[in-house]
């Protein structure tokens, strides 16, 4: 299995194809394999990399510790260590949030990329409901589909919850202030659920007002992650459509 070893932790990723250098970062308590699911086979004319992000699926986390900002550094040191200066990329609300580090930490680093249910804040109402989580609440079929998916045992599932519940007091980790998103100089698409129940459509348009040049996909009675089941198909063919280049 590929891994690295960087900032404290072990990183699994896979690399996969040849051309350009695609970044797939999944969402909150998800693991890479997830993009499976909206391409089936890799994208043709790329080179796939698709990393767990710290503290899920094959990868560790001793410190039990994780902001967006450390994830974001995290990437880039994956990225670093394969030798890839400039990619495009696509991430999925906990992905997507960490993009936005990267965007804005490294103008240069990610020339194009989607942004798929992401947020400029955590809204009280989501805070609220992070605070709430509790890994005792899981069912037990909750725990055999975790348990797939994450393979260091009960207790790093424990960990993702904890993770999850601390982001409810956490306010200068996802706090990308108008200002800050001016700085992205990213092509970027942002695609939003009408119907998210975490972070309402209006936080899109925010992200849209404030990202440079961006373009904005609300998909029509969509949820969180609205790119699944019956919308793969067609969010695979925006999405690359939208990293293959600009549109007149």
């Amino acid at each position: 299995m590929p891994t690295i070893d960087v900032n404290g932790f072990t990183m699994y990723y896979e690399a996969r194809g040849e051309g350009a250098p695609l970044l797939l970062l999944h969402g909150g308590t998800g693991v890479g394999a997830d993009w499976r699911h909206v391409f089936p086979a890799d994208p043709d004319g790329y080179r796939v990399v698709v990393p767990d992000l710290r503290g899920h699926g094959r990868s560790t986390n001793p410190s039990r510790q994780f902001t967006f900002r450390q994830s974001a550094r995290d990437v880039a040191a994956l990225l670093d260590h394969l030798g890839l200066a400039r990619v495009k990329a696509i991430g999925m609300s906990m992905g997507a949030k960490t993009l936005l580090h990267l965007a804005t930490a490294d103008r240069d680093r990610v020339e194009a990329m989607v942004l798929v249910s992401a947020t400029p804040y955590f809204p009280p109402q989501v805070r609220a409901a992070m605070a709430q989580f509790d890994a005792d609440r899981l069912s037990e079929a909750e725990w055999t589909a975790l348990r797939a998916r994450h393979v260091h045992g009960d207790d790093q599932i424990r960990a993702l919850w904890e993770m999850t519940r601390g982001f409810a007091a956490s306010y200068d980790d996802v706090a990308f202030t108008p200002p800050l998103l001016a700085t992205i100089a990213a092509r970027t698409l942002i695609v939003h659920g009408d119907r998210d129940p975490f972070y309402a459509v209006e936080m899109a348009f925010e992200l849209h007002r404030g990202i440079p040049d961006s373009a904005l996909w609300v998909v029509p009675y969509g949820g969180h992650g609205p790119i699944f089941g019956k919308n793969a198909a067609q969010f695979a063919e925006i999405a690359l459509g939208h990293l293959a280049g600009p549109r007149n």
